[in-house]
């Protein structure tokens, strides 16, 4: 077997694999977000097999067998999936109800096509005049050119364009902040740009290659046909690794209006918070806990959470730590204090440790500590 052969066949086997493990076990999964976690199962599970059934051709089996016509049939499915998958993570609830069948259609009339095509066979002896007008022209369409893969891309890049619309208004109805659901953005994203350039090589092929070469017989094995299946590997990979490691994340609930009253309150508390903060510097206590900031302020902790989240759209820890980052860029700005280190000047602006001081400068900035420079 040659080298390429044998890396091909490694690349596919290792999202294969990596796909029905995880699949299995997000499809068993009893803890949080069962629904999310069962459909990127179902769509691990159908990515899987179109990688296993290219791996069997590599080795010259399952050519135009029931395992190969299954893989095809199912082509149009993946974009409802990928959808109802992004849907699910935001609406934890989720239940399919007989209106969202519409957009099973799809796949529906792509069986229907695929099972229709294939009786041509039955009446096929080698000349057009032996099947109907409609039957020739169907497996002309169907089985001599890339509709099934052209109608396939078309959907996802349809669909994930439709999730990314779905995440984008999320965060106005959804108890979480943007960040959350940075993940699910990427993934649609990746997939949408991905399909976009099949769908553009698979026209350019269709348009071109048929043409300079008079309406020869198309199929999907040219130079792309290998490389296509590679990127199929790595996504699989990708959304089965993301997907695994936050199966078990709180589920998002949806935001609760908050009435006048209740409001004003929050707002008096924000306000005494922001004091504190500012003039009192409290963060600077390297033992601040939500309890004894309570204490401090005479406010009951389970207010000043509620006021974090509701006013701030921040945590605790995210609230202080943001006042400590910006304490320990004026220390740096300052030229008094540049004979000292900078784990020092994080220590004096409130962080306990090295590793806490990093990671807030990681989230807060978005940048590494040894990045910090004074301002000149």
């Amino acid at each position: 077997m040659e080298i390429t052969k044998i890396l091909i066949v490694l690349l596919l086997c290792i999202g294969a694999i990596q796909g029905l493990i995880y699949g299995i076990i997000l499809f068993k999964s009893t803890k949080r977000n069962k629904t999310a976690n069962k459909l990127l199962a179902i769509i691990l599970f159908f990515l899987s097999y179109r990688l296993i059934v290219q791996i069997m051709r590599l080795f010259g089996l399952g050519y135009y067998d029931s395992w190969y016509y299954i893989m095809i049939d199912l082509s149009w499915i993946h974009g409802a999936l990928l959808y109802f998958y992004t849907k699910a993570q935001i609406q934890p609830s989720l239940k399919l109800k007989r209106k969202d069948l519409i957009h099973f259609i799809p796949v529906v009339l792509q069986i229907t096509c695929s099972v229709f095509v294939r009786l041509q066979n039955l009446y096929w002896d080698g000349t057009k005049e032996s099947l109907s007008w409609l039957g020739y022209w169907g497996y002309v369409v169907w089985m001599n050119n890339s509709t099934i893969y052209i109608i396939a891309s078309m959907l996802i890049i349809f669909y994930t364009h439709k999730s990314q619309k779905l995440l984008s208004s999320a965060t106005e109805i959804l108890d979480t902040n943007d960040k959350k659901l940075s993940w699910i953005k990427r993934i649609m994203t990746s997939f949408k740009v991905y399909f976009i350039v099949v769908l553009l090589v698979l026209l350019i092929d269709l348009i071109v290659y048929n043409y300079t070469n008079e309406g020869s017989y198309f199929y999907f094995v040219r130079f792309y046909y290998y490389p296509f299946f590679i990127g199929i590997a790595i996504l699989t990979y990708w959304i089965g690794l993301e997907g695994f490691s936050r199966r078990n994340d709180p589920e998002f609930t949806v935001k609760t209006e908050l009435n006048s009253e209740e409001k004003k309150k929050l707002e008096k508390i924000a306000k005494t918070l922001e004091q504190s903060m500012q003039e009192k510097k409290l963060f600077k206590n390297q033992d601040l806990s939500l309890n004894s900031l309570a204490r401090q302020l005479d406010i009951k902790p389970y207010l000043i959470s509620r006021c974090l989240n509701e006013i701030f759209n921040k945590r605790f820890n995210d609230y202080i730590n943001g006042y400590r980052v910006k304490e320990v860029q004026e220390l740096i700005n300052d030229p008094k204090n540049s004979k000292y280190t900078l784990l020092s000047m994080a220590m004096e602006a409130g962080f306990n440790s090295k590793s806490s001081f990093n990671r807030a400068i990681t989230k807060q900035l978005g940048i590494l500590p040894s990045e910090l420079k004074p301002n000149k």
